[in-house]
């Protein structure tokens, strides 16, 4: 089979297609036929050399499709209804190995697929079966791909700690896919949602896919406040906080008091000054959030399938032109996510 290896040093046109043969399935594993991964930051940090990983690893966490083959059964263990599967059965990848439900820990965290063992660049994989779910019903591999870090984050995000209902206002920032994503699914439980971009473009698209109100952050630096007028004053229930240190106080600004603030992302820096005053003052609470788990993951594949859910897939690339998908990610010129078929 085809496989992406990332080199040392590690950077993005260091990465490498080479041959290996596929591993047999062992008690209580699956071999899986990818069909497709897609792009997370996480992900270019691997092949940035921004994570350190051993020499040869095989990056990318996410992963969608067919399984071939099916280990026998662990001797004695008791059989989870969600992990049997059988050849055909369209799946798609965890991203944490360990991560299968309850809070989150060192341990269960522990284990990242395409950083500390290896990913989904490759044509096969053999995995634990509490490694993979199904996908949800009526999606192609490229777009199951997209989902196990992204739509996850969002989910757990939303949903599972932020409680997300009907009549919420959620504030999302940019178009990647995490913030794309928790549009999807603020407004498939009836929220309002404000969405801020660079791009009056992408603002179009952001609305045309149920924005309610879109706030250009460049032509209005204090967006912050913006946020809070549309709310009539009251401050939005919950931000998708993708940022980061640079992003924080505006988004403190536009929440309410006793308002939530799920910090998924860095991207303007990972230190700075934030104000505390204001985050005890109101009460805000302020969670980081990375992904969720295989119990989370399994709850929303159900709600996808209720509200139908289809993920909004920018580009697509071919596994020999990783390099060339990463570039388009630095770029920041993508909407949604960005795939890679496995064909």
């Amino acid at each position: 089979m085809k496989i992406v290896r990332v080199a040392q040093p590690a950077a993005i046109d260091q990465l490498r297609i080479s041959a290996a043969d596929p591993r047999p399935p062992q008690p209580g594993e699956v071999m899986v036929r990818v069909r497709a991964t897609s792009l997370n930051y996480h992900d270019l940090l691997v092949v940035n050399g921004g994570i350190p990983t051993p020499p040869g690893r095989i990056p990318m966490s996410d992963g969608a499709g067919e399984v071939l083959e099916v280990g026998p059964p662990l001797p004695d263990a008791p059989r989870d209804p969600s992990c049997i599967f059988k050849p055909g059965d369209l799946v798609m990848s965890t991203f944490f190995r360990h991560w299968h439900d309850g809070e989150p820990t060192a341990v269960k965290c522990g284990a990242v697929y395409g950083e500390s063992i290896d990913g989904y660049a490759c044509e096969i994989a053999t995995v634990p079966a509490t490694s993979l779910t199904k996908a949800p019903a009526g999606l192609t591999a490229l777009e199951a791909a997209t989902l196990p870090c992204a739509a996850l984050t969002a989910w757990r995000a939303l949903v599972v700690q932020g409680g997300v209902k009907a009549g919420d206002t959620v504030l999302v920032q940019g178009s990647g896919g995490v913030s794309v994503f928790a549009l999807q699914i603020a407004k498939a439980v009836g929220a309002t949602v404000i969405a801020t971009s660079s791009s009056d473009e992408k603002l179009q698209r952001l609305l045309a896919l149920g924005a309610d109100h879109g706030i250009n952050y460049k032509a209005t630096p204090k967006w912050g406040a913006a946020a809070r007028s549309l709310t009539d004053g009251r401050g939005v229930d919950h931000v998708v906080e993708i940022g980061g240190a640079g992003t924080l106080n505006q988004s403190i600004t536009a929440c309410r008091v006793g308002g939530h603030i799920a910090m998924i992302g860095v991207l303007t820096g990972r230190e700075g000054e934030v104000s505390t005053v204001r985050l005890l003052a109101n009460q805000i609470r302020l969670q980081g959030v990375m992904v969720g788990s295989r119990a989370d993951q399994l709850a929303m594949v159900r709600a996808f399938e209720a509200c139908r859910i289809k993920p909004i897939v920018d580009a697509s690339f071919a596994l020999e032109d990783m390099g060339q998908a990463f570039r388009h990610q630095m770029s920041g010129s993508h909407f949604g996510k960005i795939s890679v078929a496995v064909d």
